[in-house]
């Protein structure tokens, strides 16, 4: 399971920096190989001052080892070892009017002492940011994303988009990061599924993830923008920035496990501000943006 999933991130990178790369037609992305002392290591693709995006990482892993007290804790195990892959995708483009993306799809799995998989799961999603609302954009990205999991039995739409609308939430902020989209975890073999039918659900979604953003950034990459609506995407950004270092599970477990510090932080953006008690002006556009986030919206 582990060998089919590497192999498919491995071309899946490929094939998003190559798209990416085309839509920017200036800036290309830098690859680090990086190791982990511990086991494993990686492949990080950065993008930087584009002429679309202002920053922006494609990264997948492959790490291995005994898995930390910290995680065996948050786990609930004991003297366990354990195997993580998984490809990793965060984009910050410079024009306000194109939103931020993030996509994670992984698979994990644990050991007993004799090297038994006591436990494997696969997990992931992908959520959109936008500066400015442009609901026929929301309602694309969510209509990709229900039409993969309509193809599966496994996969229920709205059950991840729930999950999606709960995990990426500022609770510290009472406002979501962005207008969602998808949110899975734990999706392990069952009586009803097995392992395959999720990994053929999770290769559908990951397969679809430029289908799901690419249009929306053709659209809206060339549109004319103001310093007071960059100023806005900055702020907006620091919200971003706190859901990563307070909230974000994956943070949390690169930090833990002694991950690359470079790989994991690639998701902050290069400029931000945190303005005291900024509030938008009353009936703007802005003020419609932090409206919506106040509460889930079904877009289909």
């Amino acid at each position: 399971m582990k060998d089919q999933f590497y192999s498919f991130i491995v071309e899946l990178q490929n094939t998003i920096t190559s798209k990416l790369e085309a839509i920017d037609g200036g800036a290309t992305f830098h690859q680090d190989e990086w190791h982990r002392k511990e086991g494993g290591g990686g492949f990080s693709r950065i993008i930087q001052n584009g002429n679309v995006f202002e920053k922006g990482g494609v990264s997948i892993s492959a790490v291995h080892g005994d898995l930390p007290p910290a995680m065996q804790a948050y786990f609930k195990v004991e003297d366990c070892n354990f195997f993580a892959t998984g490809l990793s995708l965060v984009l910050h483009p410079e024009n306000p009017m194109v939103p931020t993306v993030h996509a994670n799809f992984r698979y994990f799995e644990m050991y007993d002492q004799s090297g038994t998989i006591v436990d494997s799961w696969f997990g992931g999603g992908l959520d959109l940011t936008p500066y400015y609302l442009f609901e026929e954009d929301a309602r694309h990205f969510h209509q990709v994303c229900k039409d993969v999991c309509d193809r599966h039995e496994i996969a229920d739409y709205a059950l991840f988009k729930k999950k999606c609308d709960a995990y990426f939430h500022n609770s510290h902020r009472d406002e979501a990061r962005g207008i969602g989209g998808l949110f899975y975890d734990y999706c392990k073999v069952s009586e009803k599924f097995s392992m395959q039918e999720w990994l053929a659900f999770q290769m559908d979604m990951a397969s679809h993830f430029l289908e799901a953003y690419v249009p929306i950034v053709e659209k809206r990459k060339s549109l004319p923008y103001t310093e007071e609506q960059r100023k806005w995407q900055e702020i907006r950004r620091g919200r971003y920035v706190e859901f990563n270092l307070v909230h974000d599970k994956g943070t949390l477990f690169g930090l833990k496990t002694n991950g690359r510090i470079e790989s994991i932080l690639m998701s902050l953006p290069p400029h931000v501000q945190w303005v005291y008690d900024h509030h938008p002006e009353s009936g703007s556009e802005e003020e419609k943006l932090l409206k919506v986030l106040q509460q889930p919206i079904d877009w289909i």
